[in-house]
């Protein structure tokens, strides 16, 4: 007959006893491996986000990234090493290592199709350069590409206008930035040693369609609603765009901010890859000024995909504020 354990001063013991017999058991045997439920996979991460913007439909599409070592000198480059490390770190950044996202946005206004900037092509495959398979994942077509609106000729922006020597969006017409065409198109500068890597994809990606594109400046239309604005300073004629749809605004920055903590909480460091410096500062604080001031939510090229986000004033120079369901709604 089994005896029935009444208090728990007794339950208590029992189990205490019980356990102890267990693991003097378990000890003479092999404890057998640890199995996972199922295979690792790798990273993932979504490459496709789409948002309903007054009556326009807007689409950012990640079209790769790369790491590599950073920030400094590639941020700060007129800073101390040590100070640029330090501050990545504040900010819960590796301070040797970091990632180059390439973001392109796409905007549906009803009536055209208009992509901002290229990106990457196949020179930088496999780490980026799939935007065109990536357009058709999103539900839309290379062939359906009204417009492409150009920010600046920097490789990573123009690298995809081509694929195998044709046109990578056969259907489309360009906006190309007069200032920007102007001083990259000579054929000398794809000659020079300074210029040649960049003025070279131009005469293969740039110059052919030409023919097929209108030159613009600041205060010209793309289409109603979406309107270019001179940002100087990365390049001559870095250009970005603001668009407006039912009273609502939103800015596409291209490169006049680079890196989602230091172009903002640094905005007067120097950049490696601003071709003005000081051109390039006096436009990313004159830009961060009336995005923070006016609440203007802006995507940037090189921002941290979905590459959406907000400017807040802080500590004397700005803050980067992701967007997170605002687009949502």
């Amino acid at each position: 007959m089994t005896e029935v354990i009444t208090t728990r001063r007794e339950a208590l013991k029992g189990c205490a006893l019980a356990g102890a017999a267990a693991l003097a058991a378990g000890a003479g045997l092999s404890a057998a491996p640890a199995r996972a439920a199922a295979a690792l996979q790798g990273p993932a991460r979504p490459v496709i986000y789409r948002f309903g913007f007054g009556a326009f439909e807007v689409t950012t599409i990640l079209d790769g990234a790369i790491q590599l070592e950073g920030p400094y000198p590639i941020f700060g480059e007129d800073q101390f090493e040590e100070d640029v490390k330090a501050f990545a770190e504040q900010n819960f950044l590796p301070p040797g290592m970091m990632e180059i996202a390439f973001t392109v946005t796409l905007v549906n206004t009803g009536e055209k199709l208009v992509m901002f900037d290229s990106g990457n092509g196949a020179g930088r495959r496999p780490n980026a350069g799939h935007l065109r398979n990536l357009v058709t994942e999103a539900g839309l077509s290379p062939d359906a590409v009204d417009i492409v609106a150009m920010t600046h000729f920097h490789p990573d922006h123009i690298g995809g206008l081509a694929e195998e020597g044709a046109a990578a969006f056969p259907d489309a017409e360009y906006c190309f930035p007069s200032t920007e065409y102007d001083f990259w198109s000579p054929p000398e500068v794809a000659e020079a040693e300074a210029t040649a890597r960049v003025g070279k994809l131009v005469q293969s990606n740039v110059v052919p369609q030409a023919e097929k594109a209108r030159m613009i400046g600041g205060g010209d239309a793309v289409v109603s609603g979406i309107e270019a604005m001179d940002a100087f300073g990365h390049t001559p004629g870095h250009t970005v765009y603001h668009v407006e749809s039912e009273g609502k605004r939103l800015l596409l920055g291209g490169d006049f901010c680079n890196h989602y903590v230091m172009s903002l909480a640094q905005p007067e460091w120097h950049v490696r890859f601003d071709m003005d410096k000081d051109g390039a500062v006096a436009t990313r604080k004159a830009l961060l000024s009336m995005l923070a001031a006016e609440r203007i939510p802006f995507v940037g090229y090189h921002m941290p995909f979905p590459a959406v986000g907000y400017v807040e004033e802080a500590d004397g120079a700005y803050r980067y504020v992701p967007a997170s369901y605002q687009m949502n709604l």
